[in-house]
């Protein structure tokens, strides 16, 4: 994915992000991390992990669900400013093709607004397989800090 030029409210962003993902309990449940981290898009990678599967030895789309969602929501964060939170509004998500192997999602801002953002994520397997997209709106929650 190409990500358009986007500038961020918060000259920290980076440094927000990756603290709030590291707060994130279900990412690390499933094992995910958070790889690139610039101004309106991120990516998340999830090492392959049987206990992931369903019935059929596929990654679950539920899991799928999560780490797209997270993507965008993380590529929104990252231009919002400091002090603030997000909440996910809606979702779409496209299940393309079933999902063996190792995985990464792609988030990206397609508009980011004053309160709603859009935001996409395309998620891909290791063999370079494009297995999912999602789009999704986001609320930006001002004056509510991104902790518990």
């Amino acid at each position: 994915m190409n990500a358009p030029a986007h500038v961020p409210a918060d000259p920290q962003f980076a440094a927000r992000v990756r603290e709030s993902f590291g707060r994130q309990r279900a990412m690390a449940l499933i094992g995910a991390s958070l790889g690139v981290v610039q101004p309106g898009y991120v990516e998340i990678a999830l090492p392959w992990r049987e206990d992931l599967t369903q019935q059929k030895g596929f990654v679950h789309g539920g899991i799928l669900g999560m780490i797209a969602d997270t993507a965008c929501g993380y590529s929104a964060f990252s231009l919002m400013p400091a002090g603030c939170s997000l909440v996910t509004v809606e979702y779409k998500i496209n299940i393309l093709t079933p999902a063996c192997g190792s995985l990464v999602a792609k988030g990206q801002v397609v508009k980011p607004g004053r309160t709603l953002t859009i935001a996409r994520a395309e998620v891909y397997s290791e063999d370079g397989k494009h297995v999912a997209s999602m789009q999704q709106t986001l609320m930006m929650l001002a004056g509510t800090p991104d902790t518990p």
